[in-house]
Parts: structure tokens; sequence; C-alpha cells
């Protein structure tokens, strides 16, 4: 099956030589997954990448036994259309400065984002099993620092691991992303720099008031290089967000801030690639896209369930998970 997925990723059987292509390397491993590189995907693969993210989720979470289910799950296909159809990146080249960023403010859906970094080919695949481990790179909240120079640290400091590759910024405390994304969009913006900058947002931190500040500063500058991406999954960890704290109507309160607003089906491929790219064109301000999603998505016994927001599958749920994936509409990514 595994021969099969390369072929359909690759749209052809024959063996090709990618002996001239340029290679980096992760220890000893060459992770740079070449059935991507140079290739238009089209929307049917994409759908299938999407699915086997959600199956490392799955056994991320599982070795891991901590971590969130619910978001990173239901984010999947935005993520795969984003990496794998609009985005201009170069895992080759993972500081290349002509880069689009990508910042995620709803850090505990980081597993999502590990995996697709992890299936463009940023890094090995068997990283992944390392999440929330001690000394991982890969934590639950993703670590981001400026430089790895330790040279002036004192001796007793705390050494953290190095940086992922393809992550731009720290995340956790939810509400502080989106500031992260207004600041480099302004300075690709005073540097004449034609970068696109992506953030992802879950829709419980509009919650908090920062968010709204910094859309009005968005909006007053013209920030037409900046696309937020919000998870309206309505769940979070206290329950259904319509339950706790009110959030509707978002669309009419995105356009009261002066934003170009889209709602869209989040599992939908096309539909997604779609937006994105007409919210490239949109040169009056910065866009927002509601994407509605359903939390756990593909996983029967999780989805729209609040309690999966925070919570790993056990052994048993984590097969239960992986027979729902293999088997969605008859079709079998992986063996």
């Amino acid at each position: 099956m595994k021969k099969m997925l390369a072929q359909a990723l690759t749209g052809s059987s024959k063996k090709t030589s990618h002996t001239s292509r340029e290679e980096r390397e992760f220890g000893n491993k060459v992770h740079v997954h070449k059935k991507h590189l140079d290739k238009k995907h089209s929307n049917e693969e994409i759908k299938a990448l999407a699915t086997l993210i959600r199956k490392e989720i799955i056994l991320m979470l599982l070795e891991a036994e901590s971590g969130h289910s619910a978001g990173p799950l239901g984010m999947a296909d935005v993520f795969a259309a984003l990496y794998f159809s609009v985005l201009k990146h170069n895992p080759l080249k993972p500081n290349w400065e002509e880069r689009d960023r990508v910042i995620l403010s709803n850090g505990h859906i980081c597993p999502v984002l590990y995996a697709t970094l992890a299936e463009c080919g940023y890094f090995s695949k068997t990283e992944l099993r390392t999440l929330r481990k001690l000394g991982s790179r890969l934590q639950g909240h993703p670590h981001f620092q400026a430089t790895n120079d330790y040279k002036n640290q004192k001796k007793h400091a705390i050494k953290h691991p190095s940086n992922i590759p393809g992550l731009e910024n720290t995340s956790g405390p939810l509400g502080q992303g989106l500031s992260q994304a207004i600041g480099i969009a302004t300075a690709l913006k005073m540097n004449q720099k034609p970068n696109y900058v992506y953030c992802f947002m879950s829709d419980g931190e509009l919650q908090e008031g920062q968010n709204w500040e910094a859309f009005l500063y968005a909006a007053n500058k013209r920030l037409n290089n900046l696309t937020i991406l919000i998870d309206r999954n309505g769940i979070q960890i206290d329950g259904y967000t319509e339950q706790i704290l009110p959030l509707e109507s978002i669309i009419d309160k995105f356009k009261s801030f002066n934003w170009n607003v889209y709602s869209i089906n989040g599992h939908r491929i096309e539909t997604i690639i779609d937006t994105l790219e007409l919210s490239k064109k949109h040169r009056l301000g910065p866009s927002v896209i509601i994407c509605q999603t359903t939390p756990g998505k593909d996983v029967d016994f999780m989805e729209n369930l609040p309690e999966w927001h925070g919570k790993p599958p056990d052994k048993k749920q984590a097969k239960d998970a992986l027979d729902d994936l293999r088997s969605l509409k008859g079709r079998i990514w992986w063996e």
C-alpha cells in the first residue's frame, strides 16, 4: 500500500532517480519527501495526505500519553490544503527569505503542524514519536528561540532543544499569536517584501480581549499580506463555546472591524484552496477565513465532543481511531 500511495502522490508508477537533487539530512536519515518536491497535488491527493496526517496525530498522541486530539484532527484538511497547494515554502531551505510565514496561535493543536511539516519533509517522521518527551524538539506547545547560541548563557542556564525546521513562533498562551503575525506582516511590508503571513487561531481564544485590539490594528494598517484561519469547531476545554461565552455572530463582528471575511467548510479541499487564493487577491486589508470544522474529524467516537479537546486516546481507542481512518469511504492509504 505504501508503494501505491507513493505512486498516487507522484502520478506515476515508474521509478525515478533523484540522485541529482539536493538533499538535507536529519541525523543519518535523508528526510526530504521527494514525492512532494516540484509536485502539483490534486485535491484527491491532498485529501489522502490529510488522512495520513490524522493517522500520525493518533500515533503521536498514543505515544505521548497526553495532548489534544479533537482540534488537530479537525484542522488536518486545512493544513494539508495550505502546505501542499498554496503556501510558498521549501523544506530544503526552511529559512528561505522568500517563504510565506505560518504562525500557530492555538499552540495546543501543534500535533497537526508537526505531522504536516514531517510529511512535507522538514524533518524525519520518526521524530514525531518524541512528542511531549523531555528534551524533545516537539513540545506540547511549540517552542521557538531566536538563537541557539549558548556561549553567553549562565553556567546553569537551561539549554532548550533546537528549533524544528519550519517552525516560526512560540505559542501556548492563547491570544498571542495574532499579535506576532501582525508584527511579522508589518515588518514584511516595511521591507517591501511580497511574502504572505498565515495565522491559525481557535474560536475559543477569540474570547480573549487582546485579539480584538489586534484585529482593529491590522485593519487600520491595511495589512493585505495577512490571512487569519480560525478553527470554528465550537468546543473548548470547558465545553461548547456558545454555552460558555457566545461568539456569534462572528462574521458580523469581523465585518464591523473592517476585515475581509470568508466562512467555509473546513473539510472541502477545493473550497479551502480557492478561498486561500481569493484572500491573496484582496488588496484593501487583511482577510479572515472562518473554517467550520468538526472536532475529532473522521474518528467517530471523538467527533463534536468537548471531552476530546484535551486528552489523548488509549491503546484501544487509538486502534479504533486508526480503523476509522483506514475505512474512510473504502479508501485505504497505508498498511
